[in-house]
């Protein structure tokens, strides 16, 4: 009789380990397969690394030594939001080495001004659009013949290397000269001594050197070509553009990205 109690004792232990295992199990939400669980968290790395332009204001720039500007924040803040750290400092380059040295795994993270194309995203990733710009011409003061795209026809245009500008003069101009540089301060000082008739690039790079450095230079026409801006990413990182996107989502939505952009380029609309 004893040994009878005993066996039902177990066995009823026994049925009440597996309801238990049961109702644990049906919590795990994390899968093998990388998946993002229900709570939003990502398998990423502790850090990345991030590289940058150093000439595009007001979005980076150097500033008594030190790196500046608008991106420079705004990625700051992602990966604070989005819980990796940058690895070391920001790396700079040259604007039309980013893309390169993503796809080679030089760089993991861009963030320089750089336009969302579909020729770009066959070789990296992009976030979200972040902010959207255009293009602009810029002239001398003093130059009344210059008011549109079609007045540039038979001209000598300056801008960078790489850019989407240097690539909508080629599409949208029959007889020009396009004189590109690498810097950006190169492209505007032609134009300043001469050597260009008019400079060709971003409208918020345009409209910033303009208010603070560029004496003698105004903008004409209409603003060509909408653009947006978007963090790269070099491909196969899926949870980190996902991760990216969220905390982005999250900086519009507590006021962080506001603050940022007031800072540097006004108050926002």
């Amino acid at each position: 009789m004893l040994s009878n109690k005993k066996n039902w004792f177990f066995m009823l232990a026994l049925i009440l380990l597996l309801v238990l295992a049961a109702c644990g199990g049906g919590n795990d939400t994390s899968g093998d397969d990388g998946e993002v669980d229900d709570n939003g968290d990502y398998d990423l790395n502790d850090s990345y690394t991030v590289v940058s332009d150093n000439s595009f204001v007001p979005f980076e720039f150097m500033e008594d030594g030190e790196l500046v500007g608008f991106d420079i924040e705004l990625i700051t803040a992602i990966a604070e939001e989005a819980g990796f750290e940058i690895d070391g400092e920001i790396q700079t380059t040259n604007f039309d080495g980013i893309i390169p040295g993503l796809q080679t795994g030089q760089f993991e993270i861009a963030v320089a001004g750089i336009s969302i194309t579909e020729e770009r995203k066959g070789t990296v990733d992009f976030s979200d659009p972040y902010y959207e710009s255009g293009i602009t011409i810029a002239v001398p003061e003093d130059n009344e013949d210059i008011n549109s795209l079609e007045d540039l026809e038979g001209k000598t245009i300056a801008t960078r290397l790489g850019s989407t500008s240097s690539q909508f003069l080629e599409e949208n101009l029959e007889d020009k000269t396009i004189d590109t540089y690498e810097q950006l301060d190169q492209v505007y000082m032609s134009v300043e001594n001469g050597s260009a008739d008019a400079a060709v690039y971003d409208l918020p790079n345009v409209e910033y050197y303009i208010a603070t450095t560029g004496d003698g230079l105004k903008a004409v026409g209409d603003t060509y070509q909408a653009e947006d801006y978007g963090i790269a990413i070099s491909k196969g990182n899926d949870e980190l553009v996902a991760a990216i996107n969220d905390a982005l989502a999250t900086l519009h939505e507590n006021g962080t990205y506001d603050e940022i952009y007031d800072k540097w380029f006004g108050a926002s609309e």
